[in-house]
């Protein structure tokens, strides 16, 4: 059982899922809609007065405090979404000066400190169906990006795309990409084996 997430969080939000589900049948919970959903799901289980506070609206932290926990929210359901592989598409931004493996690493590794726990929900598209996976990510897992050797990637004139495999020991865990054009950090061809399934359910569309 998560320290975290415990089995009433994980009912109630699944609850409040099926709710936003049965108003917007093919648009699963994205970005802040999502977080309100967190948000209102541990409001429900927790005791009055606990402490559970949102963090204000693009700001380079996490986004949800609750009690001494530090959440990190983000969702993957667009069409494409893998079963097996997770893909973040904004882990952080990394826009500033020098343009370097190291500095830009820096960053990223600034960032997964803000926060202690990463709580994903993704969106696989099947036939009729929609089939949900709550998933936890461990952060110490991405901060392996830190051993990773990083090359140019792309033909982009400018400021070039830098990427890499992160491995553990002679396993590969996933692809980081810094993109030359906006600055951003991704994560790619994370086996979902690494990380917690949390929940797993099938929505029907209607």
């Amino acid at each position: 059982m998560s320290r975290v997430f415990p089995p009433d969080f994980l009912v109630t939000l699944r609850g409040l899922i099926a709710v936003h589900q049965s108003i917007y049948a093919r648009v699963p919970p994205q970005g802040i809609y999502f977080e309100a959903l967190v948000e209102e799901a541990f409001k429900r289980i927790k005791k009055p007065f606990t402490k559970i506070e949102p963090t204000g609206r693009n700001q380079p932290r996490h986004d949800l405090l609750v009690e001494d926990t530090r959440l990190s929210l983000k969702t993957e359901t667009g069409a494409g979404t893998d079963p097996d592989r997770i893909a973040i598409t904004k882990l952080c931004t990394t826009e500033r000066e020098p343009w370097t493996p190291r500095s830009l690493v820096a960053r990223a590794i600034e960032h997964l400190a803000r926060y202690d726990v990463i709580l994903m929900l993704r969106a696989v598209w099947e036939p009729q169906v929609i089939r949900y996976q709550l998933v936890e990510i461990p952060v110490d897992l991405l901060a392996l990006m830190q051993r990773a050797k990083f090359r140019p990637v792309g033909k982009r004139k400018g400021r070039q795309s830098l990427g890499a495999d992160v491995f553990r020991g002679k396993e590969k865990v996933f692809h980081v990409h810094f993109d030359g054009s906006d600055g951003k950090c991704q994560i790619r061809d994370l086996n979902i084996r690494d990380c917690v399934m949390l929940e797993t359910w099938d929505s029907l569309i209607s």
